[in-house]
């Protein structure tokens, strides 16, 4: 289903599609980023938004699809203004030949160009307990999050790096449920997923004192070394009422890639139009401000030609696996 990506972005497309646009300017850039209600998407009407305002030769439309993975085969059929949303590790799987996909050496010219705000746990417990540390949680109840989420896998993983699994009980509440149960007291605590800040985290905080649990530097070894798609994460300090220091935790990275077929002009073009309005779109979407040049060295894969010149040409340091 293809939708417009937003009131501004549907100015910009009819004045680029009036008479008198550039004979030379690119054609529509196609964004697959997800099921229109998932938060993929709805990153990718941001960005689109934002590159939108960022070059007014550029059109964007966003495209629904079935996930990363669907994104990721659709890069063998798709145009050479295919762009798309994927957690790095997927990428790697396809350039591997490893399951969910099939051996196609086309994989292996997927490149990256900006990275998009990460997926970020947030383990909660109720201020007023006697709750702590993580290893404070044995013999106590934790609602994980909902069946085959990020959220319960991650906590699940994590649990079991930290030798807790087998004394933490888990009990099954879909998020809403999760949130009243701890307010309650019903629970010990819930973990929750999603970009930071995360609205149902600061609404919560509002309602009841809550802490975030944090991990300690080798915590954080052991539960990245039991998922090696996922990043350390700090939730800095002050981002939600009554967190007075930083947390340390762990996220699923997230990029915007298209392939070679793209022309080095377009993909630099996209990539200044992002980073132009990379401020701007944080004003209007706090999760945005936790991407920053730094985020590069999280997207996995070697940079679009057309990405890196834009990358080298604003003196931004680029990891050597990146270029």
């Amino acid at each position: 289903m293809r939708r417009a990506v937003a009131a501004i972005s549907c100015a910009l497309l009819m004045l680029s599609a009036a008479p008198g646009r550039a004979a030379d300017a690119p054609p529509a850039l196609i964004v697959h980023a997800g099921k229109n209600d998932s938060l993929s998407h709805k990153l990718a009407v941001q960005f689109a938004e934002a590159l939108a305002q960022g070059n007014n030769a550029l059109t964007v439309q966003v495209e629904e699809s079935q996930g990363s993975v669907q994104n990721i085969i659709d890069t063998l059929r798709r145009s050479n203004h295919y762009v798309f949303t994927a957690p790095p590790n997927l990428i790697i799987l396809a350039e591997r030949g490893q399951k969910p996909f099939s051996r196609n050496a086309h994989y292996r010219h997927i490149r990256a160009l900006f990275p998009v705000p990460p997926l970020t746990m947030h383990w909660l417990v109720r201020a007023d307990s006697d709750i702590g540390h993580f290893g404070d949680l044995a013999g106590k109840s934790v609602a994980p999050g909902g069946k085959a989420s990020f959220s319960e896998g991650q906590t699940v993983s994590a649990l079991h790096a930290l030798g807790l699994d087998k004394s933490v009980q888990l009990i099954d509440l879909d998020p809403a449920g999760a949130e009243a149960a701890l307010a309650a007291k019903q629970v010990a605590g819930i973990a929750l997923a999603g970009t930071v800040p995360l609205p149902a985290v600061d609404k919560l905080a509002k309602t009841v004192a809550i802490r975030l649990l944090g991990l300690t530097q080798q915590q954080l070894k052991k539960v990245l070394a039991a998922d090696d798609s996922l990043v350390a994460e700090t939730i800095p300090k002050g981002t939600y009422p009554g967190q007075d220091t930083d947390v340390l935790s762990v996220a699923l990275p997230t990029g915007v890639y298209t392939t070679t077929a793209m022309s080095e002009r377009t993909a630099y073009a996209i990539t200044k139009a992002f980073w132009s309005q990379k401020w701007a779109l944080g004003q209007r979407n706090p999760p945005w401000n936790s991407v920053s040049p730094a985020s590069l060295a999280t997207l996995g894969i070697r940079l679009h030609p057309g990405a890196l010149r834009y990358y080298r040409e604003a003196g931004i340091k680029v990891p050597h696996a990146l270029r």
